[in-house]
């Protein structure tokens, strides 16, 4: 069984990933492009993210536009924003599993096996919302990445390597017969 300084690691490195994902997510900087006219004063910088577009000008105003209707997203928009959310959702759920099953925790019993499992069921639920959180960050993009991007895919690299750590808490089995052993009979005195 894995000692609860890894589990501990694990959990914090998840923790992290989870703040990563949600950061990444709200970051109007998904995707930028630039444009820049005869001169540097009409240079603008347009960033879509996955709730809002910006329009950054060169002189310091920003002007930022909430989408009206997810109807009139396109899918791969809407597709992100599913997987992303789900992501951030199972990130959620495991870190709440682990709490129940590190070993470090009172919740869920002293049977140390039974713990292990519920902290390796944690890591793996981990792992499913940060491979969410993967497949919506390298959806393809027409735009260059915009720093969100790159701190989604820290985010989702932090849970991974947390979920992997609270993954390894797997049960190692005892090697104990298949079939109980007999008593050996017990040696009798003779009273004389």
């Amino acid at each position: 069984m894995a000692n609860s300084g890894l589990q501990m690691l694990g959990f914090s490195l998840s923790l992290l990933g989870l703040i990563g994902l949600i950061v990444g997510t709200i970051m109007p900087q998904w995707k930028m492009s630039a444009y820049v006219g005869d001169n540097i004063i009409t240079a603008v910088a347009m960033y879509e993210g996955l709730w809002m577009s910006c329009a950054s000008q060169s002189t310091g105003q920003i002007q930022c536009k909430v989408y009206d209707s997810i109807l009139q997203l396109n899918s791969a928009l809407q597709a992100t924003r599913a997987l992303m959310i789900v992501g951030i959702i199972a990130t959620v759920a495991g870190l709440g599993v682990a709490c129940m099953g590190m070993k470090c925790t009172n919740c869920g019993g002293d049977d140390k096996t039974r713990k292990s499992r519920i902290a390796m069921t944690s890591g793996i639920i981990i792992l499913i919302g940060a491979l969410c959180s993967i497949i919506a960050s390298n959806t393809p993009h027409s735009f260059e990445f915009g720093s969100a991007m790159f701190i989604a895919w820290a985010g989702a690299f932090l849970a991974v390597v947390g979920g992997c750590m609270l993954a390894a808490s797997c049960p190692r089995g005892k090697s104990s017969p298949r079939y109980p052993m007999s008593k050996a009979p017990s040696s009798t005195k003779e009273y004389v």
